[in-house]
């Protein structure tokens, strides 16, 4: 008893030196910590110190990340989460702390699929020609698999403790930014569609209630992340996420340009997406998207060199599929004193919103002495 006593002061003093304003130097504070990780291992029969066990590998695996060390940090972190497993079952709270060191890892491992926005550095995964490492792509699977079995976790705690349903939520959320890193963009708009939802219900239960200002900030996060997710799905991922509830109404007109831009025509749209003739209509005439493009021009080194505006630009277009504007440009083009002649090789890369990789790219033409101007590449 007494030893239990001794670590948890211990733990006490930790949990000071980790939130005050003016912490210890490192070193001082590394050393602390692992005292601490030493002590509670001594006391694996009981649950709370089991738990504690799993945070505190969790504050050294932040300290190892800080500093650089990857590699450690993910090995500590999983030592961590074994031990908040094994502690899970003995409370809720417990399992609280398991499902957020879950999703914790997950970010940790999923962290160089990601831009400095927190953004898929890779939206088309496989796709792309510049696409994450073999050993990313595990780390991103392994980061998906973690958040999958937070949401079960947090699935299976009391829903009528709001607690509980808010980090069920956040969890869907993770869960949608996980499966967007990988290029499974109409699975992440189904969970985050699933998590907004969540985080709704939440607001109309308690709006002025703790958790109100978080819920606001991921409502925020959510409608961000839909919006760049929708101009990655196909118009059968949009007809399937209409089938499903699973597309908010506010997106509609999204959608419908989406579709558009991928050369479904109009009365497609309305029919598979289950709306109104004149409403798809409306929605084209008023909802603008932004062509972007890339006209290239290979030199005699081999090497593709991009041309000036007007070639290299961008505009505001409506009820145009890319096709058609792509089109627009390439005649311009072959009409221009730029036009390098028939004996060489260009190419035309047009995309929606904004210049990415070459995959993401709605409209793709290459053309050379041997291949006819109207086929695409």
């Amino acid at each position: 008893m007494a030893e239990r006593e001794a670590v948890l002061r211990l733990d006490e003093q930790w949990a000071r030196v980790r939130t005050a304003p003016a912490q210890p130097l490192p070193p001082e504070r590394e050393r602390l910590l692992d005292d601490l990780i030493a002590a509670l291992r001594t006391l694996r029969d009981d649950p709370h110190c089991v738990a504690l066990l799993g945070l505190r590998l969790a504050d050294r695996a932040a300290l190892r990340f800080a500093g650089g060390d990857r590699a450690a940090a993910l090995a500590t972190i999983e030592e961590g989460l074994r031990s908040s497993e094994r502690a899970a079952g003995h409370s809720p709270e417990y399992a609280r702390w398991y499902a957020r060191g879950l999703i914790n890892h997950g970010v940790w491992l999923a962290w160089p699929l990601s831009d400095a926005d927190r953004l898929p550095r890779y939206p088309l995964g496989p796709g792309a020609t510049e696409g994450p490492s073999p050993m990313e792509r595990a780390a991103g699977e392994r980061a998906r698999d973690l958040t999958r079995t937070a949401v079960e976790v947090w699935t299976g705690l009391d829903q009528r403790d709001p607690v509980n349903r808010r980090g069920l939520a956040q969890a869907k959320v993770f869960l949608g930014d996980r499966l967007a890193e990988l290029g499974l963009a109409e699975e992440a708009v189904a969970w985050a569609v699933a998590a907004e939802s969540d985080f709704r219900h939440l607001l109309l239960a308690g709006p002025a209630g703790e958790g109100a200002d978080e819920a606001e900030e991921a409502l925020d996060h959510i409608d961000r992340q839909l919006e760049l997710r929708l101009r990655f799905l196909s118009f059968d991922s949009l007809v399937n996420l209409r089938a499903e509830g699973l597309l908010p109404e506010r997106l509609l007109p999204q959608a419908v340009v989406a579709a558009r831009i991928q050369g479904a025509a109009e009365p497609a749209i309305a029919a598979r997406l289950c709306l109104d003739a004149e409403q798809v209509r409306t929605m084209l005439e008023v909802t603008p998207w932004l062509a972007v493009w890339r006209v290239e021009v290979r030199g005699p080194d081999g090497l593709w060199n991009v041309q000036d505006h007007p070639w290299h630009s961008a505009t505001e277009v409506r009820n145009r599929t890319a096709e058609d504007m792509a089109s627009e440009v390439v005649r311009g083009f072959v009409g221009s004193a730029h036009y390098p002649g028939d004996s060489a090789h260009w190419r035309v890369r047009l995309w929606w919103h904004e210049e990415g990789d070459p995959a993401g790219a709605r409209f793709r033409l290459t053309v050379g002495p041997d291949t006819p101007v109207a086929t695409p590449s």
